[in-house]
């Protein structure tokens, strides 16, 4: 029996899409592109989303070269050391043998030369080696840029998705670029979130962080109209519990 819970709200009242469609309309789209003689950059945030890609792209059987860069790759190690702790070890091993990783910013010029994928941090286009590979591919219309991440209001990528334009040495310029954004989220969907808190129970007090302040105020409804007693955490606030 719980007395207390801490969990987020960041899709209250949204749905992820079907993930297994999603994957081949992702992969479809990286052929695409390849198949035309371009190059695909994918920003990925560089713990966990970065390599649950490289996954995917091995589980498709991508015949096209995949690098993998910044602070990605040392992610990456780590898990290769710890991979018995995955869901599938198996995978992610097939996957990391896979793809490849510039040692410098010779190299990283050189992989731009032939079609290729990139997965790259910043995942949100906020800094990283992703920036680099923005600004060499951004100009060309043959070329994707595939975001895989939820983009935060305001970062570059945000910016990118609504507007098409991408800030260049403090000038916000035209992306020919093909942009895409696919939600391969982590975080639970809305269902997903209802499934928490029935689980959580009628005698914990439920904590909301993490979501925007619509969103949250939306599962707060939610959670108050079931019955349960539901708080939004407010920054320095101190909550008793009982």
């Amino acid at each position: 029996r719980l007395d207390a819970a801490i969990m987020e709200a960041t899709y209250a009242g949204e749905e992820h899409p079907d993930r297994s469609k999603l994957e081949k309309e992702f992969i479809a789209e990286i052929y695409d592109v390849l198949d035309n003689n371009g190059k695909v950059l994918i920003p990925a945030f560089s713990v966990g989303r970065a390599h649950e890609i490289i996954c995917i792209l091995s589980a498709y059987n991508i015949d096209y070269p995949v690098y993998v860069d910044g602070m990605a790759v040392k992610a990456g190690e780590i898990l290769l050391k710890h991979s018995s702790k995955l869901r599938d070890g198996g995978l992610f091993k097939r996957a990391w043998g896979m793809v490849d990783w510039p040692s410098g910013w010779k190299e990283r010029k050189n992989i731009l030369k032939k079609p290729c994928v990139i997965v790259s941090p910043a995942g949100m286009l906020k800094g990283g080696t992703a920036v680099f590979y923005m600004e060499k591919l951004m100009g060309k219309p043959e070329n994707g840029v595939f975001l895989v991440s939820y983009q935060i209001p305001g970062t570059p990528g945000d910016i990118l998705l609504k507007t098409g334009k991408f800030i260049v040495r403090g000038k916000a310029k035209q992306v020919k670029a093909r942009v895409k954004h696919f939600d391969f989220s982590s975080h639970a969907g809305h269902s997903g979130l209802v499934k928490i808190i029935e689980k959580i129970g009628m005698d914990a007090q439920i904590f909301l962080m993490h979501g925007e302040p619509a969103k949250m105020v939306k599962l707060q409804s939610l959670a108050e109209e079931k019955g349960y007693r539901c708080s939004r955490v407010e920054l320095l606030k101190t909550y008793e519990i009982g």
